[in-house]
């Protein structure tokens, strides 16, 4: 079984579980103010395993799973056997850092709280974007549009929901997450960056 497949079923399982033990995902769930004043700094990581409903967990996971093969395949040629490990790392550290921002913007406010696997699976999106920013990507398996736009669209929304604060999906992650992946990627293969914009250049409309 591959390194997403195992990702996508541990989360699955997980945020099934929280759904039916209300103590779990309150243990569990991103509360910045718990962060900060009990030091429960595992919410950090903890979070990204939990979701708010199924649709939630089925457009993260779906993303997921069609965007986690390829970049097993590139990690593969960057890194060798320890490819797995560098999937592992790369997907916990995104939920991590797309965290970060959320925790110092809410760390005083005790009520607020955020979950979702939103910072993995954008650092994953995006770092396959770089590599194929002209793969059409089909939304709801219809719509499809190239990469790149795709990223700025996926973005976009991010910004409108995280400024509209409707419920407890973490939207900030989106972009940190998405920034993450970018930055790791052209850190450790730095002729992506012009692959990318080659590629883009390319792009016609009709």
């Amino acid at each position: 079984m591959s390194v997403t497949l195992i990702i996508i079923v541990i989360t699955a399982i997980i945020s099934i579980m929280a759904w039916n033990n209300y103590s779990l995902m309150n243990r569990w769930i991103m509360n910045p103010y718990q962060v900060a004043n009990r030091g429960q700094y595992y919410r950090l990581i903890t979070s990204g395993f939990l979701h708010a409903d199924w649709g939630h967990l089925i457009f993260n996971m779906i993303s997921l799973y069609f965007f986690g093969g390829f970049i097993e395949q590139v990690f593969g040629l960057l890194f060798g056997p320890m490819a797995p490990l560098y999937v592992i790392g790369f997907y916990l550290a995104a939920i991590l850092v797309s965290d970060i921002p959320t925790f110092l913007k809410h760390r005083n406010n005790p009520g607020y709280n955020s979950l979702g696997a939103s910072g993995g699976v954008s650092a994953i999106i995006f770092a396959g974007i770089l590599f194929r920013p002209l793969t059409d990507i089909c939304l709801y398996f219809a719509f499809c549009i190239p990469g790149f736009i795709f990223g700025v669209l996926y973005l976009g929304y991010s910004y409108y929901e995280s400024r509209r604060g409707a419920g407890n999906i973490n939207h900030d992650a989106h972009f940190y997450g998405a920034l993450f992946g970018v930055l790791f990627m052209v850190l450790a293969y730095p002729s992506i960056l012009p692959n990318f914009f080659e590629q883009i250049s390319s792009w016609r409309l009709f």
